[in-house]
């Protein structure tokens, strides 16, 4: 099990990175995650990351490339509701990063 600390408070991680407890989430906790990822959270990442996390609460899962696509377009608009948009912000795989910066479990449906 891998420990980071931030700010004081101890949060734990599995072996992907991905956080154990959602409870531990909060946004200097994303900040790092993005950090490690070599990625500096802009307003359009903040965007999504709230999203993300809103997909959650109503549907208690993490959304794999098409259902967030279309999350995305339905609530902030067709041009940012594309994998090309996404994968400017989360490169790779935006569900599994995205998720892991969110605070959120890895989408089920991703290796």
């Amino acid at each position: 099990m891998d420990v980071i600390i931030i700010d004081g408070q101890t949060v734990e991680q599995d072996p992907e990175g991905y956080l154990r407890k959602l409870t531990d989430w909060q946004p200097v906790v994303a900040e790092h995650l993005a950090r490690q990822e070599g990625i500096e959270l802009s307003e359009a990442h903040w965007e999504i990351l709230n999203l993300l996390r809103d997909f959650y609460q109503e549907y208690e899962m993490s959304p794999a490339m098409r259902p967030l696509v279309k999350a995305v377009a339905a609530k902030l608009g067709p041009d940012k509701g594309k994998s090309i948009y996404l994968m400017s912000l989360f490169p790779g795989s935006p569900p599994k990063l995205a998720s892991k910066i969110a605070g959120l479990p890895k989408p089920t449906n991703c290796l």
